[in-house]
């Protein structure tokens, strides 16, 4: 079935949706899923069937239903058999161990282990940190020849993971590859082949850090948890895909969302305006950046430990069924956010996602991200007052990938620069 044949299909259809995991348009596919109801059957590649939420309502209740689990040992007939094949593009978001997916007891034990690095008062101690490293950027910025440059390269592709990489104590020379194996494991058009290799190197890598920290141990979160290893208290396995939770959703998130925002404000010079006049505070703009355009625009996967009857929607989820979060289609529903489509930082109520996840598995580092983002777009707008678009919008090119949600490239045309900084 095609994809002009899919748009047409009728909203009760049986056939499965076969997913765009080029995500060559995220939202026109998403207004399709949603037409054919709150929780459609589609198919992934290797013919992986589940349930696409795109219903707000509907994902917040799953998402912290006791019925909904992210254990395939326990709960997901296909990986349990032996079924889901080994080179599965997938896979490495069903093996993963880590408090993002795991449940009960052993969720809390994982996350209690990274938790430490999130508190109040260890965020507030990264801020000077943070404006120094945008501070650098936007020097870098300044010193390019004047015309045309790509921000997300230079701004929200390495700003998010050298904060990460400050956190987990990750050496200069290393920075490079996880910057290179990060995007790989997130980006879903890669052949099986491939994505099996690029998760062995970055589990190469993981390990590879885990070496350095034993033997160069610093304040950082991988020696705290090379530590907790060493004692015995979590698995060599566990370490590794703790440390792939750290970095995917402390860069992933943050970049998308920095790219967003800026894309959007830079589109709608009414919004930015109402920002450089103190009639609207950066976190409107990031909140309805989050919600527009959802940095992580599906989440893989959970699975019905038992029938799921859903009355609101009247939907039912089979025992054993594989459940995508659709976050992106969640944060457009039309009964949630009226005129979905319109990025607006007046919305009031404010607009409603659930971009950093809901109930048990809300995201640990969403204070951390918050203040990232207030601080680079701030310091960014202060410093190129008159930033610009080099291209139209509607030129942008997405990624391929219908997990991270964000673009190949920002071309913009700086302008002139508010500021020398020695």
């Amino acid at each position: 079935m095609d994809t002009q044949e899919r748009t047409a299909a009728a909203p009760n259809a049986r056939c499965p949706y076969r997913l765009d995991v080029l995500a060559t348009d995220l939202h026109e596919e998403n207004e399709s899923l949603r037409a054919r109801g709150p929780a459609t059957t589609v198919e992934l590649p290797g013919g992986v069937l589940a349930r696409s939420v795109t219903d707000l309502g509907l994902a917040r209740r799953l998402m912290r239903d006791p019925r909904v689990s992210k254990d395939p040992r326990k709960h997901w007939p296909v990986y349990a058999s032996g079924e889901l094949p080994e080179q599965w593009p997938y896979r490495i978001w069903v093996d993963i161990r880590n408090a993002l997916a795991s449940e009960g007891e052993e969720h809390a034990r994982l996350r209690q282990l990274i938790s430490p690095a999130f508190t109040p008062r260890r965020v507030r101690q990264l801020q000077p940190d943070i404006e120094s490293l945008v501070e650098k950027l936007l020097n870098e910025l300044a010193g390019l020849p004047e015309g045309q440059v790509d921000l997300r390269h230079h701004l929200a592709w390495v700003f998010p993971l050298q904060v990460v990489n400050l956190m987990l104590g990750v050496p200069n020379d290393m920075e490079d590859r996880f910057r290179h194996l990060v995007g790989a494991n997130m980006a879903t058009h890669y052949t099986a082949a491939e994505a099996a290799a690029n998760g062995k190197a970055y589990v190469d890598l993981l390990t590879e850090l885990i070496h350095v920290k034993r033997q160069l141990p610093a304040d950082d979160i991988t020696t705290q948890l090379v530590q907790q290893r060493d004692s015995d208290v979590i698995t060599q396995q566990e370490l590794i895909y703790s440390l792939m939770l750290l970095i995917g959703a402390g860069h992933e998130t943050t970049m998308n969302a920095l790219d967003h925002a800026i894309v959007n404000l830079l589109a709608h010079p009414d919004q930015l305006a109402l920002v450089r006049a103190g009639h609207a505070p950066w976190d409107a703009v990031i909140d309805e950046t989050l919600r527009h355009e959802a940095p992580v625009a599906n989440i893989l996967l959970r699975f019905a430990v038992e029938q799921i009857d859903d009355p609101q929607t009247g939907t039912t989820i089979a025992q054993g069924e594989a459940i995508i979060i659709n976050v992106a289609a969640a944060g457009r529903d039309p009964r949630a956010n009226p005129a979905p489509a319109v990025f607006d930082i007046t919305r009031f109520p404010a607009g409603k996602h659930i971009a950093f996840g809901h109930g048990v598995h809300y995201c640990l580092g969403a204070e951390l991200a918050r203040m990232e983002l207030r601080i680079a777009l701030d310091m960014l707008f202060s410093r190129f007052p008159d930033i610009s678009l080099a291209v139209p919008r509607s030129a942008l090119k997405p990624q391929p990938s219908f997990i991270s949600n964000g673009h190949l490239e920002i071309p913009v045309i700086l302008g002139k620069d508010a500021e020398v900084i020695a």
